[in-house]
C-alpha cells in the first residue's frame, strides 16, 4: 500500500479531537524515545513474509503493519563495511572499516543521555565496551556457530564467555541479554532512555537451527528455486512492495535448471533451504518474545523499532564437500553449510545479483520503522530511497544531540546522512543529490531515478530504476552523456573520500570466489544427498 495523504477531517469535533491529540504527540515527541535498532546478517530482499516471503515472519509482519515499510533502502553490501557506515554514519572509505575514525553511534548517544547497549555481532575495531557502550554481549569477530562451540570472541562485556547450558542457541541468548540489558537498567534510572544496537548473526552461515525450527520447513523447497522465486515475486506485487512495472530478473546462466538436478541434489538444496528458513523464523521469534516482554513490563510506551539486514543474500557454498566428507549435513551442531547461489537468488527476489555487489541485489534490504502513535500512515510502503547513513542522523534528531558532541569527529566530512524523520512523520524528505557505493572491484551511484554500477571491474552499467529496478535493460550506450556525468561524480566522491584517484587506489583483488557470483561466472555445482546421510 502506497503511502496515503491526510484525510480531511470531516467534523468540528472531530477537528477539536485532533489538535488535542497532535499536541500530545508532539508533546511526546520531544522525549527521548527508547530505541531498538536491529540489524539481521544476510537476510535477503524477499525473506520476510511482508516482504513476500512464505517463511514465516509474524512479529515482523506485525511491526510493519503498524509501521512502516521501505522499498528501496540501501546498505552497504556486506557486513563489515555496512556496519562501519551503520556506526560511524559515514561511508566506510572516509572512515575506514573498522571505524579506524570518527565517532560510533554509542560515542554519539551516551552524551545525549542514553543507557547504550551492543549485542550481537561486532565486527568492528576494538570492543563495544571501548567504543561508548556501557554493555555488550556478542562475539567480536565475524562470523560464529551457533551451537557451542561457539567463537572465542564472545564477551559479556570484556569477559570471554562460554555456553554453560546444553540447549544453547546464538539467537537465542542474544535475545536473553537484551531483556536483561534493559530491564536492569530501567529499575535503576527508570527515566533514562536507552539504544540498543542489535545485531543478530542469522541467517549468516553456518547455517544452524533448531531441529524443531527445520522440519516444520522440510519439503517446501522441493518446487525448486524458480518455483519459489516466482511465487515470492507475485506476492511482492500484491503487497505492494514492487510495482507492476518491475520485471524478474533473469534466471542467472550460471545456474542451473531445477529440473536438471537429480532427486538427490534436489533432497539436499530443500534442506539447506530449510535450515535457512528456520533461521529467519527463529529470529522473528525471539524479537516477538523481545517485544512481548517489554509490553509485559509497560516498557514498550515510547518506543522505536527499526529493522533491516545488513546486506543481500550470500551466494556462495564453499564448504559442501569439506561438510559431506565429515557427515555433517546443514543444520547439525558443528556444520558449516551455507546458502548457495540458487536460494540466494531467491532471497534476492526480484533483484540481480548478491552479497558483495552494487547491484540492487546486493544492496538492497527490507527495512521497517514502528513507532506507535508517532509514525504517520501505518502499513504504508515508503518509495523514497535512502541509505544506511540516515541512521546516525536520523538518532541523533531523536536524542536532540550532535555530531561533534561525540568530540571524535572534528577531522571528518560533515554527516552526508538525511534523518529518516520526516518520512516517518508522512512527509516528502529531500533527496539525496546521490548515494555512493564501492566494496571490491564493484562501483556504483544512484542518482534520482539513474543509477550507474559495474561488476569485477567491468564496464560502467546503466539502468532508470523507476520503470527498471531489477536491473535488466543496460542503457549505457544510449545514455553516454549520463554515464560520463555520473561516473564523474562517483570518481570526484571517491577522491573526496579518499584523497586520491580511483586509478591510483591499491584495490586488493579479491579471491576468484568473490569475482565469480555475476551471471557468466563459474557455474554453481548443487551438492548431492549421500545415500549414508539419507535418514539424519
Amino acid at each position: 500500500m502506497p503511502q496515503r495523504p491526510h484525510r480531511p477531517l470531516r467534523s468540528l469535533l472531530a477537528l477539536a479531537l485532533a489538535l488535542f491529540l497532535g499536541n500530545a504527540t508532539a508533546t511526546a515527541a520531544t522525549e527521548q524515545p527508547d530505541i531498538i535498532y536491529i540489524l539481521a546478517d544476510d537476510l535477503g530482499y524477499s525473506d520476510l513474509g511482508c516482504y513476500g516471503s512464505e517463511i514465516n515472519t509474524p512479529n515482523l509482519d506485525r511491526l510493519a503493519q503498524e509501521g512502516l515499510r521501505f522499498n528501496q533502502f540501501y546498505n552497504a553490501s556486506k557486513c563489515e563495511p555496512s556496519r562501519a557506515n551503520i556506526m560511524s554514519g559515514h561511508y566506510w572509505p572516509v572512515t575506514g572499516l573498522g571505524v579506524q575514525r570518527g565517532a560510533t553511534l554509542g560515542e554519539v548517544m551516551r552524551p545525549a543521555g542514553y543507557a547504550t547497549f551492543a549485542l550481537g555481532k561486532w565486527h568492528l575495531n576494538g570492543s563495544p565496551i571501548d567504543r561508548g557502550f556501557d554493555r555488550f554481549f556478542g562475539h567480536l569477530s565475524g562470523a560464529s556457530a551457533f551451537f557451542p562451540p561457539i567463537d572465542q570472541s564472545f564477551r559479556l562485556d570484556k569477559t570471554p564467555f562460554k555456553p554453560q547450558t546444553k540447549d544453547f542457541y546464538v539467537t537465542d541468548a542474544v535475545t536473553d541479554y537484551a531483556i536483561d540489558f534493559i530491564k536492569e537498567s530501567k529499575a535503576a534510572h527508570p527515566d533514562k532512555p536507552y539504544f540498543m544496537y542489535l545485531a543478530y548473526n542469522a541467517p549468516h552461515n553456518p547455517l544452524q537451527a533448531p531441529r524443531k525450527d527445520i522440519e516444520r520447513y522440510r519439503g517446501t523447497y522441493k518446487a525448486g528455486w524458480d518455483a519459489m522465486r516466482a511465487q515470492r515475486f507475485a506476492r511482492m506485487q500484491a503487497l505492494g512492495i514492487i510495482g507492476d512495472e518491475v520485471k524478474l530478473s533473469a534466471h542467472p546462466s550460471n545456474l542451473p535448471e531445477w529440473e536438471s538436478l537429480s532427486p538427490a541434489q534436489r533432497e539436499l538444496e530443500d534442506l539447506r533451504m530449510a535450515v535457512y528458513a528456520a533461521m529467519v523464523d527463529r529470529l522473528d521469534q525471539n524479537i516477538g518474545r523481545l517485544l512481548q516482554s517489554l509490553k509485559e513490563d509497560g516498557l514498550d510506551k515510547n518506543l522505536l523499532v527499526i529493522f533491516m539486514s545488513d546486506n543481500g543474500g550470500s551466494p556462495y557454498a564453499r564448504t559442501d564437500e569439506n561438510m559431506l566428507a565429515q557427515d555433517k549435513l546443514p543444520g547439525a551442531p558443528g556444520s558449516n553449510w551455507e546458502i548457495g547461489m540458487g536460494w540466494a537468488n531467491v532471497s534476492n527476489t526480484p533483484l540481480r545479483l548478491y552479497k558483495r555487489n552494487q547491484h540492487e541485489g546486493g544492496i538492497s534490504t527490507p527495512f521497517i520503522a514502528w513507532w506507535p502513535n508517532q509514525i504517520a500512515h501505518s502499513n504504508s510502503i515508503v518509495t523514497q530511497p535512502a541509505h544506511i547513513i540516515d541512521l546516525m542522523p536520523t538518532f541523533l534528531e531523536l536524542a536532540g544531540s550532535t555530531y561533534a558532541a561525540a568530540g571524535k569527529g572534528k577531522a571528518l566530512p560533515e554527516l552526508p546522512g538525511k534523518s529518516l524523520l520526516p518520512i516517518f512523520q508522512g512527509e516528502l524528505r529531500e533527496p539525496h543529490d546521490a548515494i555512493y557505493f564501492q566494496l571490491f572491484d564493484h562501483r556504483a551511484i544512484r542518482a534520482g531515478d539513474w543509477k550507474l554500477t559495474a561488476v569485477d571491474g567491468k564496464d560502467w552499467e546503466l539502468y532508470n530504476i523507476a520503470n527498471d529496478r531489477s536491473e535488466t535493460v543496460n542503457l549505457s550506450s544510449s545514455h553516454p552523456e549520463l554515464v560520463q556525468k555520473l561516473s564523474t561524480n562517483w570518481e570526484n566522491w571517491w577522491l573526496n573520500a579518499k584523497g586520491k584517484p580511483y586509478a591510483e587506489f591499491k584495490n586488493p583483488t579479491p579471491p576468484q570466489h568473490l569475482r565469480d557470483d555475476r551471471e557468466g561466472g563459474t557455474p554453481y555445482v548443487p551438492t548431492a544427498m549421500p545415500d549414508r546421510l539419507r535418514d539424519r
